[in-house]
């Protein structure tokens, strides 16, 4: 259970965060459309310095604690799943993180996107739960 404290700093982080990707313009479609069509590279590049800063420290993190990364086989539902995450942020220009951003900004429109995004969920559990049944792995690896 978190403290107080950390609560704060978690909800801290996160709004810096949110202000970031706001100012930067990922909360914006027109920013996110011309990123995928290659009209702007601004957006992209802002993802591949992301990438650059992240990978280093991520590669220290896990030498200092030993965790290290371990390969897992692709899950049966990674290539649909990645299909529909991608169709969904073409058509509202949000993935989950920015839809909250986009309600920040006074964005109405990403409440449409908010119940897109639960109604997804839960049409995926319906199914896994009727007729697909693939192995439900958690993050850390563990069958």
């Amino acid at each position: 259970m978190k403290s107080g404290r950390e609560k704060a700093a978690t909800a801290l982080l996160g709004l810096g965060l949110g202000f970031a990707l706001s100012r930067i313009g990922f909360a914006s479609w027109d920013e996110v459309h011309a990123m995928f069509t290659f009209k702007e590279l601004r957006l992209t590049l802002a993802f591949a310095v992301g990438v650059a800063v992240l990978v280093p420290i991520w590669i220290a993190f896990s030498r200092t604690t030993g965790a290290a990364f371990s390969p897992r086989r692709i899950h049966q539902g990674t290539l649909a799943g990645g299909v529909l995450f991608g169709i969904g942020w073409a058509l509202s220009g949000a993935c989950p993180s920015i839809a909250f951003v986009q309600i920040g900004e006074g964005q109405l429109g990403a409440l449409a996107t908010l119940a897109g995004i639960f109604g997804g969920n839960w049409l995926y559990a319906s199914l896994q739960e009727r007729w697909l049944r693939w192995p439900q792995e958690s993050c850390s690896g563990d069958v």
